[in-house]
């Protein structure tokens, strides 16, 4: 049996062994770090209907020249200086759904970790940031929203 062999496969390709151990912990921390992280990430149909079905606050942190050249329809650009529990608008919604996006899904991430830290209780990131939005064909808006 497979088992039974195991320690002779060991013996005769360490390096082979430690790279399957090695990728192994990786897939696991990979795993647990996105499962306690607090938020969660969504695709641009999950995102669409976290919008229509519970009325989500859709947040944009991408910078302000990027925001206007194209953006998700509704969203509202915030800075990431202003990811706090301290800005106003933002701690008014704190018990409310409020998606995060930008425009690549990297300084989302990083805010939706703000945004948990600071006690909201339904954070979402948009996977992909606006590229992904775009790759899915939805629409996107110019301008000040």
């Amino acid at each position: 049996m497979f088992i039974e062999r195991l320690p002779e496969f060991i013996g005769n390709h360490p390096v082979l062994s430690l790279g399957m151990v090695a990728a192994t912990i990786a897939l696991i921390y990979n795993e647990v770090s996105r499962f306690i992280q607090g938020y969660k990430s969504v695709t641009p149909s999950q995102l669409t209907q976290l919008i229509n079905r519970q009325d989500a606050l859709l947040v944009d942190v991408s910078a302000l020249k990027d925001f206007e050249q194209g953006h998700i329809p509704g969203a509202r650009q915030v800075a990431m200086s202003q990811m706090d529990a301290e800005n106003p608008a933002l701690a008014k919604v704190r018990s409310l759904p409020v998606a995060i996006c930008c425009r690549n899904g990297v300084q989302s991430a990083q805010a939706a970790r703000r945004l948990v830290k600071a006690g909201f209780e339904q954070v979402y990131n948009l996977e992909g940031g606006v590229a992904a939005w775009q790759r899915a064909e939805l629409p996107l808006v110019s301008g000040k929203s």
